[in-house]
């Protein structure tokens, strides 16, 4: 498919390494801020996510929003005790939520971010 859309759209660059950097860089650079993770699902995205915090001692917050199982071994149903023994989450920020993402990440943020926004525009 890039080759396709590289007819259409000329200079399309995929640079899977420059990613990387530039998220590992973010997570790097964000002291004295803290980080924090709130991962739907897993997979790839979750496993680059928590290697970029895994470079500055772990992500301070995380909520990890999945129905996935652990004893499969997959990286989706893997726990945030796992991560804290990498490195990828401090021992203190073990957060998780068994739920279907479709369902409670609305609510997180109806809870969260989007209640600030209101809070901040009255």
């Amino acid at each position: 498919m890039f080759y396709f859309h590289s007819f259409r759209s000329l200079g399309l660059i995929v640079d899977v390494v420059q990613d990387i950097r530039a998220m590992n860089g973010e997570a790097v650079h964000a002291n004295p801020r803290k980080t924090g993770m709130i991962i739907l699902g897993g997979g790839l995205p979750k496993h680059h996510i928590c290697n970029a915090n895994m470079m500055r001692n772990g992500a301070d917050y995380a909520v990890f929003i999945n129905t996935a199982p652990k004893f499969d071994g997959s990286d989706s149903g893997a726990h945030p005790d796992e991560a804290v023994s990498w490195g990828k989450i401090r021992g203190s920020a073990k957060t998780e939520v068994h739920c279907n993402a479709t369902i409670a990440f609305p609510l997180l943020v109806a809870e969260t971010f989007a209640k600030k926004a209101v809070e901040t525009m009255t």
